[in-house]
Order: structure tokens, then C-alpha cells, then sequence
């Protein structure tokens, strides 16, 4: 397909100028100076109807930040579904001693229980041990072998709290700061602060794998870019096989076909955005670029083929096969690349019965890869500026549920543990802890709206400044909350 005819060309813009208004006329050729130099941004030569430039990246409002940034990039491992800390990171000797009678009242009374409502509660003992590991001494249980042998990398956090204690409104408060569906995820609020590092491949990439019990649905809204302008949102990429739809060109088509169809397509799409100065159509021109590059980058994306050895068996990678394991190898791919925000999901951590065999199966799962990752990033000098984050929704009941059988733990959300690794944060640090029984965080508690503020002020940004004008009202990823863990900063 050519492009456009002089004609053609001609008679759409003439079509354009005469559906304007007086006033839309008058405010469209006062402000074309700043909306071309808007546009132009993207575009070739100064030419508002060319493709966009593949020489700069687009840069977002935050520039500069408003202060050194620790890290440039962060890979979020999300363990989707509620790992329970009390197997895991919070060791607690005490539920031992109580295992299998009640659970004190005083705990309890008048709290908010997901699953066990009217039930008999009874205290479960941990289900694996614990050791502390490096030169750290930091308390990981055997579950996480591999993450034992990084202990002084990461930085435990053990006194997190949220407001959700069921799964789909935990994911959607974990990603996007509120229980609220719609508003923008911690990736889009990254993208549209600091913008995109590279030209041939998405700022913000999602991947999913599953294994253990009962793997949790997922939505879209949780990497959506809400309010902000559409070029902000997460990109999903497929597992296995092609990780985009229609990457690869049909037969017959060129790839010298495809740039004339998406040179006709973009100055169309130019004369449109000149005519109403639309960011969405600055984003469709965008994002037919983007489509463009991305046949030539992700083939060699997931080419692993000339990855050594050694590091194919350090991951646990068998081939793409859409493990968790893979994506790892993929994350510090995408990282080198110059990707923003690198999500992987493992669906799978929802332990409410048979705790001990799921547990194990997500572990084998995601365990070595986890720590490979961590080292990779370290050997090849990138975990200084990469943060790393690793947990879920929430945490898990020192309650037992499902008396028949074997036994699991419920929803729980006054207390869970995650990590964070690189990025500026303390390595080798337990922060925060829980009550006796691991059921309320009681010391340096850390809301999520904390979480967030800390991970933006590791990037450079004040979670504060860092606002978006919608409805008559400035958004924030933090909302009207959150401080900066401070003691948890290198």
C-alpha cells in the first residue's frame, strides 16, 4: 500500500479545516505552535504527518526528577494469591506452643475474617523451619532455599498491612493504590513520571505463570493506565509462543510493505491529531511505531538461544515454555533493554488447605529463579539500579482452616511480609515485625501506600509531586497517604 495521493491528502485537510469552528479555528492555529512542537517530539524532520523518532525516547513530566534516583528500573515479582508469611519470612515459635488449641480472643474479636466466619478457631503451627541464613542472620524458613542463600541482598520487610482482605480488591489496591477500579496502575503512574528508556520495546511488560492451588484470575485493570493517556499502560505479553499476537508479518507482506502501511496509517492519524490535538491519537501514531519495531526486538527478545549455559541451569530454564522461570530470564532481558517496569505474575499462592504440598509446588516454582535473578542482576552490575520486589496481596491466618484434610491457612491482611532487593535499599535488614502470633504488624508498620511512596522515592520520585488532574480533582498512586520508609534506604 502507498501513501496517500497529493490529492487525497489535499482534500482530507481541506474537509478538516471546514468542520472547524470559529473559535475551535482561532484556538487551533493560536496553539499549533505548541501542539506541532507536542507532536513533532515523535516525529521525524519536524514533519507532523512523518513517523515518529526512533532516535529519543518519549520522556514523562518528571524531568528531572526531583532528586538522584537510586534506581532506573524495577522488576515487581508478585506472588499472586497471598504467600503466607508465617511459612516463609516471620517465624513464630510461639504458634508452635499453641498449635491446635484457640486461637486468644483478643486477637480476633470484632476483626474482619474472609473464610472463617462461625468457625472454631484454632492456632496452626509453622509448617516448616526456620534458619537464619548469611552473614545477616536473617530468619528464612526451608520453603525458600534459594532465597536463603540471598539473604544478604534483600531487604525483609515484615510489618506490611493492607485494607483488602479478598483477592481481586487486594490486587487492585496492591497495583494501583486503591481498591477503586479504574485508576492507574504503579507501572502507568512510572511511565507517565518518568517516561520510556526504550524505543523498540514497551516501558511497562506483564507476564504470567501458574502452579500450586487454585491459580487467581487476573484482570487487566491491574496493569491499565486508567485516567492517564493510554500509551502509559502495561503490556501483556503471552507466556509461550509468540509473546504478542500477530508480532510476525503474514505471508506475502514485507517488511518494507509494512512501513508504507504504517506511514499512510500515521499521516492520516497526523491530520486527524492536527484537526482536534487528541493525546490519544498522538498515542495511536506512537503505538503503530511501537507495533512496527516491536516485529524486529521481541523475536530477539526471546531468542535465548545464546544465553551460556550456565545461566539457562542457574534459572531453572528448560526452553520457553512460560514458567516462572523463563519469565525471570525474560525480566533481566527486558532489563538490559531499557524497559521501566517488568511485572511478573505466578499464580498459585492461594494456600487455604493442603498449605505444605502447595507451598512446596509454588517454591519449586518460583524459588530458583527468584534468587538467579537477584544474582544475574548483581554480576552484571545492573541490581544497583534495578529494584526488585517480591511478595503478594496480603498474608495468611495463623488460624487453621479446612478441618478435614490437610490443613491451609485464610486471608489475612493486618500482617504479610515481602522483600525488596537493589535499587538503594539496605541489603541484609530485617524491617518491622509482628505481634507473638504473626496476626498484627506492631512495629515500623508499612501501609501499601508506604510501599509505593518508598519504591517512587527510590526512582526519583516525590510521591507527592507526582499527581495527575482528573475530574476537577489532582490523583496521586499514594492518594491522600503514605510516607517514605526511610529506615529501609541505603
Amino acid at each position: 500500500m502507498s501513501c496517500p495521493s497529493d490529492e487525497i491528502y489535499n482534500h482530507i485537510r481541506t474537509n478538516n479545516e471546514m468542520l472547524r469552528t470559529t473559535r475551535r479555528q482561532f484556538l487551533g492555529q493560536s496553539a499549533r505552535g505548541i501542539g506541532s512542537m507536542a507532536l513533532a517530539s515523535l516525529l521525524h524532520d519536524g514533519n507532523v504527518f512523518a513517523a515518529p523518532n526512533t532516535e529519543q525516547p518519549w520522556r514523562g513530566v518528571i524531568d528531572p526528577t526531583h532528586f538522584a534516583p537510586k534506581a532506573k528500573r524495577v522488576i515487581y515479582l508478585y506472588m499472586s494469591g497471598g504467600p503466607s508469611h508465617l511459612e516463609t519470612f516471620d517465624h513464630k515459635p510461639e504458634l508452635q506452643r499453641l498449635d491446635g488449641r484457640p486461637m486468644p480472643e483478643s486477637f480476633t474479636k470484632g476483626e474482619e475474617i474472609a473464610q472463617l466466619q462461625g468457625e472454631e478457631l484454632k492456632c496452626m503451627r509453622p509448617l516448616f523451619d526456620f534458619a537464619k541464613h548469611g552473614q545477616s542472620g536473617q530468619e528464612i524458613s526451608s520453603a525458600l532455599p534459594y532465597t536463603a542463600k540471598i539473604a544478604d541482598d534483600i531487604c525483609i520487610v515484615r510489618s506490611m498491612v493492607t485494607d483488602q482482605i479478598n483477592h481481586d480488591p487486594a490486587h487492585t489496591f496492591m497495583n494501583t493504590g486503591t481498591a477503586i477500579s479504574g485508576r492507574p496502575s504503579m507501572g502507568s503512574w512510572l511511565m507517565y513520571g518518568l517516561g520510556a528508556e526504550s524505543q523498540n520495546l514497551p516501558g511497562f511488560i506483564v507476564l504470567t505463570s501458574k502452579g500450586g492451588r487454585n491459580p487467581q484470575p487476573l484482570s487487566s485493570r491491574h496493569w491499565h493506565s486508567g485516567f492517564l493517556p493510554s500509551k502509559h499502560q502495561g503490556v501483556y505479553f503471552q507466556s509461550s509462543g509468540d509473546p504478542v499476537h500477530y508480532v510476525g508479518n503474514p505471508p506475502g507482506i514485507t517488511s518494507s510493505r509494512q512501513r508504507d502501511v504504517i506511514d499512510a496509517v500515521n499521516e492520516l492519524n497526523g491530520i486527524h491529531h492536527e484537526a482536534i490535538e487528541d493525546d490519544e491519537v498522538a498515542t495511536r501514531i506512537a503505538q503503530y511505531e511501537m507495533a512496527f519495531r516491536m516485529q524486529t526486538s521481541v523475536p530477539d527478545l526471546v531468542d535465548i538461544s545464546k544465553e551460556p549455559q550456565h545461566v539457562l541451569d542457574s534459572y531453572g530454564v528448560k526452553g520457553a515454555d512460560g514458567s516462572f522461570a523463563f519469565n525471570c530470564l525474560l525480566a533481566r532481558r527486558l532489563a538490559e533493554r531499557g524497559c521501566r517496569f517488568i511485572q511478573l505474575y505466578h499464580r498459585g499462592w492461594d494456600h487455604h488447605d493442603d498449605l505444605e504440598k502447595y507451598m512446596n509446588i509454588c517454591s519449586g516454582n518460583c524459588d530458583q529463579a527468584t534468587a538467579a535473578l537477584v544474582n544475574d542482576l548483581k554480576q552484571r552490575g545492573m541490581l544497583e539500579d534495578t529494584l526488585i520486589v517480591w511478595g503478594g496481596e496480603f498474608g495468611r491466618t495463623p488460624m487453621v482452616q479446612t478441618s478435614k484434610g490437610p490443613p491451609g491457612r485464610d486471608h489475612h491482611k493486618n500482617a504479610f511480609s515481602i522483600w525488596m532487593a537493589g535499587g538503594g535499599i539496605k541489603p541484609g535488614i530485617t524491617h518491622g515485625a509482628t505481634d507473638e502470633l504473626g496476626y498484627n504488624s506492631v512495629e515500623d508498620i508499612v501501609s501499601v501506600h508506604d510501599f509505593h511512596a518508598t519504591m517512587l522515592h527510590q526512582l526519583g520520585i516525590d510521591h507527592k509531586r507526582l499527581t495527575y488532574r482528573f475530574q476537577g480533582r489532582d490523583f496521586r498512586l499514594t492518594d491522600v497517604a503514605g510516607n517514605v520508609v526511610k529506615n529501609i534506604i541505603a
